[in-house]
């Protein structure tokens, strides 16, 4: 699948910033791709591009509109025009093995569902990538597939293949190359938790690094269900990658504070890392750095 670029990302009448975060995904990591915004009446999203009709898209010169918002179905258009479901894989996989494959992995757990498992592992390829480091960020969501240009969307994957697509996805490679492997869901997640296990074996991860959003009250979606602890979330997913990596390790936390003042962000970062013993840091806001370092 190759897609046309510039962009004129479409939020819809998206109900909240979140609901729209295919869109400022691409916008953050891809703004060059990215000509404007197209939103309904009573869109409460905002990705901070120029607001544009479809004809002032064109005219400005987009050449494949993005659908950055998750729908609840599809329709293929009548009028001679090509829908790309980035969601759906036009190949088919092996049920996953287990066989130990060269090369090293990363790969982005989360205490929930968007947490910035994505923006973390962008972060880390583009730090390793700085640093001449032999690095590629695998996509297994359909914002990090617009970004990257390739990839598999997992959670439209037969549950039985998840791990099947994520051995392809990250396979044998030289062995101080780094497969950067984009997380999903999270073990914790009542939805979610079936694909986050498939990843987590199939790419058979030297590292993990946590991801986390700290304001949140309760899970994403299921509110009876609260946020569980990180050093919980750090255990079950070390026991869980145990099955085909038996040295699995956790490196680091990233959390996603874009929603607190810097002062009281900061302060959570050093007491993080103080109480779980790794680097804390906010990878988007202050780069991966730290997190590169530790895998030593």
């Amino acid at each position: 699948m190759s897609i046309a670029n510039p962009y004129l990302m479409f939020l819809g009448d998206a109900p909240d910033q979140l609901a729209a975060k295919t869109a400022d995904g691409v916008a953050k990591w891809r703004p060059d791709w990215c000509v404007g915004q197209l939103r309904l009446e009573g869109c409460k999203a905002d990705i901070g591009l120029t607001d544009m009709t479809l004809e002032q898209g064109v005219a400005a010169g987009a050449k494949t509109l993005i659908v950055g918002v998750a729908n609840q179905g599809e329709k293929a258009s009548k009028l001679g025009r090509q829908l790309y479901d980035a969601r759906h894989a036009t190949r088919e996989f092996s049920v996953g093995k287990g066989k130990k494959r060269t090369g090293k992995r990363l790969l982005t757990v989360g205490t929930d569902v968007s947490v910035g498992k994505m923006f973390t592992s962008l972060a880390i390829e583009k730090e390793m990538r700085a640093r001449g480091m032999k690095a590629d960020f695998r996509a297994t969501g359909q914002t990090g597939i617009f970004i990257a240009g390739s990839g598999v969307s997992v959670d439209a994957v037969v549950a039985d293949f998840i791990s099947g697509a994520a051995e392809w996805l990250s396979p044998d490679n030289d062995a101080d190359h780094w497969d950067i492997v984009e997380g999903q869901g999270s073990l914790f997640h009542a939805s979610y938790a079936g694909v986050t296990l498939g990843l987590l074996h199939g790419s058979q991860p030297d590292v993990v690094v946590l991801c986390h959003e700290p304001t949140r009250p309760h899970m994403r979606g299921t509110p009876q269900i609260p946020m569980p602890d990180l050093q919980a979330v750090i255990d079950a997913n070390i026991a869980a990658g145990r099955l085909t990596n038996p040295d699995i390790r956790c490196t680091g936390v990233s959390m996603n504070t874009s929603g607190m003042p810097v002062d009281a962000a900061d302060a959570l970062l050093r007491e993080t890392e103080a109480r779980l013993g790794l680097p804390c840091v906010d990878a988007f806001r202050q780069g991966a750095g730290r997190l590169v370092d530790a895998l030593g």
